[in-house]
């Protein structure tokens, strides 16, 4: 009975079967006719990527960033403002991208890290509305009316722009950033982020630079979150400063929180529950905001952890009650008359 223990986690499980079911979109959305399908769960796949992007500097590093969409902007202009030059090679796109977000995470992060608590996450603020003004200001490149995208980034022959390709790009690059995230969570480094969230002052005094390990992971926070605006960019086939927007940074830590802090799989429960029960909503009601809110209230009342959490506890009580109906030993109790 004990394997049976082990694989009875639905905390693993369910999030396996949500990965399971978003490769089959594809062959379902073409199946049924429902082009529709295969663009929103792409949408929900982008959306994924940046807040597992996200939870690697909220989640393991304990650093509050309200400014994340910042680098999603910057991901999605790398496409924008090249293609509108005439180069669409997608190799190029991405190595601006990553480049730019990493060095602009680099910076950002080294003068936001001078600073913690409500400090960090108003300075964050503020460098995510400096891009989004900057973008705003810059009428020759569409300004505040955004920049339509002519062209889809390209790569050995193979286009972006046609929705399946995108798709199974998004999925794979989902797949193994959950993956490196996983392994991550238990090696030295991650440890490191874990324990320098939870006392800085105690990993220092080990003669661990926290602060050193901190940065790194602010920085590759953005840069994959520039990744995944390269993705959205060729989604929608447009750039706005929309996307740079604190409102949007808002919606990727709920997307974190509604997953749950610091877990694997909680960035894609939190995008896979956000965008689809937002949707849905948007089906009955204009006002769905008012439905939403209140939702995303009471899975905060659930517990600590958001999503995955209530499924650890759920695992708990399973695992108590299997434990107390086969016994210690492993064989089934018997009751006496």
């Amino acid at each position: 009975m004990r394997p049976f223990i082990r694989a009875s986690r639905l905390s693993s499980a369910l999030p396996l079967l949500a990965l399971l079911l978003l490769a089959l979109v594809p062959v379902l959305g073409t199946a049924l006719d429902q082009p529709f399908y295969i663009t929103f769960f792409t949408r929900v796949i982008v959306f994924a990527i940046a807040a597992s992007a996200l939870n690697l500097a909220l989640g393991y590093a304990g650093l509050v960033s309200f400014g994340h969409a910042l680098f999603l902007g910057i991901g999605a202009y790398s496409v924008a403002l090249p293609t509108v030059s005439g180069h669409d090679s997608a190799l190029m796109h991405l190595a601006i991208a990553v480049a730019v977000g990493g060095i602009t995470a680099f910076v950002t992060g080294l003068i936001s890290l001078r600073t913690s608590g409500i400090g960090f996450i108003m300075i964050t603020l503020a460098f995510g509305q400096m891009g989004y003004f900057l973008m705003v200001s810059l009428k020759q490149y569409g300004g505040d009316e955004g920049l339509p995208i002519p062209g889809a980034s390209s790569a050995f022959a193979v286009s972006l722009g046609h929705p399946l390709v995108l798709y199974v790009v998004c999925f794979v690059i989902l797949a193994a950033l959950t993956l490196w995230l996983g392994r991550l969570r238990h090696a030295p480094f991650g440890m490191v982020l874990r324990g320098a969230s939870a006392n800085a002052r105690r990993v220092n005094a080990l003669g661990i630079p926290a602060l050193r390990h901190q940065l790194t992971a602010y920085t590759l926070s953005g840069m994959l979150c520039a990744v995944a605006g390269v993705l959205l960019a060729n989604l929608d086939a447009f750039a706005s400063p929309s996307t740079m927007a604190w409102a949007v940074s808002g919606e990727l830590i709920v997307m974190v929180v509604l997953g749950g802090m610091g877990s694997v799989f909680g960035p894609l429960l939190g995008a896979l529950a956000y965008l689809v029960v937002e949707e849905v909503l948007k089906g009955y009601t204009d006002h769905w905001m008012l439905v939403f809110g209140p939702m995303i209230v009471l899975v905060a009342l659930l517990g600590k952890g958001g999503l995955t959490g209530w499924l650890e506890r759920l695992d708990q009580r399973i695992r108590r009650h299997v434990v107390s109906a086969v016994g210690p030993s492993g064989t089934t109790q018997e009751t006496q008359p």
